[in-house]
């Protein structure tokens, strides 16, 4: 005898993330400059082909053709080459400031465990006898 098991299409509450997960990650901005950039070339190179496409419908003479393909291709080129060059401007921008951030981390460290070890030391010549302690000064 078979037994089967009937689910739930009722919509119901979505489930709750456990008690330690962390905020919903937030959008990439790597995947979007590479998503922008795809877009832009392909819009470039549709824009090109529809360009070639009317120049070489409406003229006739090759250099008419070349002077206006010549024309719009620069411009585009500039534009694409702008886009492209802001974005690396950008990613190393990014990169920059997590060196910063990570060098501040660091050095808030470094600072730490020398307070840690002054702290540890002025305890230690607590101890000492105060004549001790002076002579062990002066020789450091």
């Amino acid at each position: 005898m078979a037994t089967t098991t009937q689910l739930s299409t009722r919509p119901g509450p979505a489930p709750s993330p456990g008690p330690g997960a962390g905020p919903a990650p937030g959008p990439n901005p790597e995947l979007a400059r590479i998503r922008y950039g795809a877009g832009l070339i392909v819009a470039s190179f549709v824009l090109m082909g529809a360009v070639f496409g009317v120049a070489v419908a409406r003229f006739t003479a090759a250099a008419d053709v070349t002077a206006v393909v010549g024309s719009v291709t620069t411009v585009v080129g500039t534009i694409v080459g702008a886009f492209f060059g802001v974005q690396i401007g950008s990613s190393g921008k990014d990169a920059a400031q997590a060196g910063q951030a990570k060098a501040e981390a660091d050095r808030a460290q470094a600072e730490s465990a020398r307070a840690k070890a002054e702290s540890t030391a002025q305890r230690a010549l607590a101890k000492l006898d105060p004549r001790e302690a002076a002579d062990l000064v002066k020789d450091l």
